[in-house]
């Protein structure tokens, strides 16, 4: 009211006062210097001389003279506005990566029954949060729980063991690993659906002892076709291999081998071998590290690490990353405007290339209509972008004139 902040500065301010991590209040101190409001009303500016040209063309033509065409006049806003739109298409990225430190990330447990799950699950709060037993299928239901991990706030969701249902033998249905009830398929159901919407996806393998007592680590089909295909489509997969306890040394590294064959994609780098039994039980560590036996600690840093990569921010056209660290601070209202803003520009181009193919230059009375339609498309583009700093219209008349007057000689 007093204009002492602008709307993003006070939305910073929100932010900062209901901060529960530390990424939080990072991302939160972003937003209260004032940096966002000035890209935003820079690109604002930008519009408004650009749609000062066209007004101008349409205003005047007929009083000056204008060293452009009507053609390459559309040509050379058009490759000003393609410009602002790849540094618009940077910023709504940003706000989506923002908004998973604002938010929360999404995280999903998937896997075979007692692959260790939930045993996974309750190591890395530090409490017993799921139901862990030798019986399968003892989740049905998805078993969410918030933590802190490394300053990063998470939604961490226990979910269904995955299991195929039945396998085709001599055109019947035989049961594969004894029947699956209506329950059991409602939670592999909810399992898949949660590990779709999931930002990052944990699968569980782990080592079994066959019929024969060899220990073998164990690929259920569904649970590897899953997490292949997640890793095709949002390359979100981590690869837990657990109860590495009972598994030797040479067995490990054919583990890893397998994996990677098994799902197209997976970097060594987001597989972990871990065990999820209690330091005190006496196992034997996996590498020489006493602290960290089971390597749960090593794995949660390798997580913090992903939430990084995750979280961090793109830039535009190569440009120094550090000059969009900022712009992790624009919030979901904001992310809207932006998309607002480049459907609007969109539409310009779109009316650019349709007069472009209509040779604009014989056709003088469509070129002008085209240009006024360009131009309006110039302004909507604006207002979204004035909305978000809260300045209301994108600019009034007398602006649009200023413009006109200090580009062009007119209005004497």
């Amino acid at each position: 009211m007093n204009d002492r902040l602008d709307l993003t500065q006070v939305e910073a301010l929100g932010d900062t006062l209901s901060a529960d991590t530390e990424q939080q209040r990072k991302l939160s101190v972003r937003g209260t210097n004032n940096s966002l409001a000035k890209q935003y009303e820079e690109w604002r500016q930008q519009l408004l001389y650009a749609r000062g040209e066209l007004e101008a063309l349409i205003d005047f033509s007929e009083d000056q003279h204008f060293d452009e065409s009507i053609a390459e006049l559309l040509s050379s806003v058009s490759a000003q506005v393609q410009t602002l739109r790849r540094g618009l298409a940077a910023q709504r990225e940003n706000a989506v990566r923002g908004e998973l430190l604002r938010n929360g990330i999404s995280l999903a447990l998937l896997g075979a029954p007692n692959a260790g799950k939930s045993s996974l699950l309750n190591r890395i709060v530090g409490r017993e949060a799921a139901i862990v037993s030798q019986e399968a299928g003892t989740t049905r239901d998805i078993v969410e729980v918030g933590i802190d991990l490394g300053g990063y706030l998470c939604r961490l969701g226990d979910t269904a063991g995955l299991r195929r249902a039945v396998a085709e033998q001599g055109g019947d249905a035989r049961v594969d690993n004894g029947a699956i009830g209506s329950i059991e398929h409602e939670g592999m159901r909810r399992a898949k659906a949660r590990a779709e919407e999931s930002d990052v996806v944990i699968a569980v393998l782990s080592f079994e002892p066959d019929a024969q007592g060899t220990t073998r680590l164990q690929l259920d089909p569904e649970v590897v076709q899953t997490a292949a295909r997640l890793v095709a489509e949002k390359n979100n997969v981590l690869v837990v291999i657990n109860k590495v306890d009972i598994a030797s040394a040479n067995a490990l590294e054919d583990a890893i081998r397998v994996t990677q064959e098994a799902i197209p994609g997976l970097l060594r780098d987001g597989i972990y071998l871990v065990s999820c039994k209690p330091a005190d039980s006496g196992i034997a560590p996996i590498k020489p590290n006493p602290d960290d036996p089971g390597h749960i600690q090593l794995f949660l840093c390798g997580l913090t690490d992903h939430f990084a990569v995750l979280t961090s921010a793109v830039a535009a056209d190569e440009a120094d990353l550090s000059a969009w660290q900022e712009s992790l601070g624009a919030t979901e209202r904001h992310r809207l405007l932006l998309e607002a803003c480049m459907a609007s520009l969109d539409d310009f181009t779109a009316l650019v290339a349709e007069a472009s193919a209509q040779d604009i230059e014989g056709l003088a009375a469509d070129g002008e209509a085209d240009v006024v339609l360009a131009a309006e498309c110039l302004r909507t583009a604006a207002d979204a972008l004035a909305k978000i700093t809260g300045r209301g219209e994108a600019g009034d008349v007398e602006e649009v004139l200023g413009v006109v007057f200090e580009k062009f000689c007119v209005g004497k």
